[in-house]
């Protein structure tokens, strides 16, 4: 009933920049919390930033100052400004979003992620 779709990933030499963006679609009340998620090879998926409906943001500390969470409320887009990249930060990102839809209970809904490489 929900579908994430992202876009914008690539290859960027350090030092670079990248903008993700995610769109919502389907049947959808309303959208509340929604968040960039990004898991590296061998790792754990990390929580990068998220974004309220209101717009209170919070980021992990390894992209504070670098990335830029912004979303379009009556469009259901959410982005992610990327810059001053490094290999560390190589990852698939995922877009997630807690979503209501009419009648059902509001859950979270994942993309299938966009590949982003930092690599001289």
């Amino acid at each position: 009933q929900v579908q994430l779709a992202e876009s914008g990933g690539g290859l960027v030499q350090p030092g670079g920049s990248l903008r993700l963006s995610c769109v919502a679609s389907g049947r959808i009340n309303n959208m509340n919390v929604m968040a960039w998620y990004r898991q590296a090879p061998g790792k754990e998926r990390e929580l990068v930033a998220h974004i309220t409906t209101r717009g209170s943001i919070e980021y992990v500390e390894s992209v504070k100052d670098r990335f830029t969470i912004s979303r379009d409320n009556a469009r259901n887009w959410v982005y992610l400004q990327m810059n001053s990249l490094k290999p560390d930060d190589t990852a698939v990102y995922y877009c997630n979003a807690e979503v209501h839809v009419l009648g059902l209970t509001p859950r979270k809904y994942w993309g299938k992620g966009t590949l982003v490489t930092v690599s001289s």
